[in-house]
């Protein structure tokens, strides 16, 4: 499966509660620095877990900007590889693969500011269930899909039902879709980013 593009604009305040220390942010961090540094040397993708944890199959997405503006972001909703793999190869794509912009030059590449979600896995949800703040959605019906993370709502300060139509717009179905019968599921992300742990 193909990594797929977002645009979310990273947030703490969608935050639960907290899954990995900060030797383990650490740690997903620079695995995400050094795998778009190491595009312009040897190309190799970080490939080996340094604990069991990072190696748990995850879904996550990889946001980067250069000088505070969005330079990309790509990621996995369902867990494909382990965490640590994927947070290199996510970051590598959304560094030189988002159609959205032109690959990343190593000039920027030592400004850039990473963030990462950590997605938890999707479970069905009811539309008055939905927190904003808390969930991320997918939204799927007659082979189109659309998802938005947990910090999209928030930066746009959407109720839930704008931020229901809105996920059924990015899956190209009517706004309206999430009450014609589309299946709903939802999501928590945990997100970190360089500055918090500097």
């Amino acid at each position: 499966m193909s990594p797929q593009p977002e645009n979310p604009l990273a947030s703490s305040t969608t935050r639960t509660e907290d899954e990995f220390t900060p030797e383990e942010r650490r740690i997903l961090l620079r695995v995400a620095h050094h795998s778009i540094e190491s595009a312009f040397e040897s190309g190799e993708i970080p490939s080996h877990p340094p604990s069991p944890h990072l190696a748990e199959p995850r879904g996550a997405f990889t946001t980067i900007y250069f000088q505070a503006q969005l330079r990309g972001c790509v990621g996995y909703v369902f867990p494909v590889s382990s965490l640590y793999h994927t947070v290199a190869q996510t970051a590598r794509a959304a560094a030189f693969e988002d159609t959205r912009f032109p690959p990343l030059c190593r000039e920027e590449a030592p400004e850039l500011e990473v963030s990462l979600s950590i997605l938890s896995p999707l479970t069905p949800i009811r539309a008055e269930q939905i927190e904003i703040g808390r969930h991320g959605l997918l939204i799927a019906q007659h082979g189109h899909r659309g998802l938005l993370l947990p910090q999209v709502p928030v930066e746009h300060h959407w109720d839930r039902i704008t931020f229901l139509e809105q996920t059924c717009r990015k899956a190209g179905l009517p706004m309206d879709a999430w009450t014609r019968g589309a299946s709903i599921e939802a999501f928590t992300a945990e997100v970190f980013c360089d500055s918090d742990v500097r």
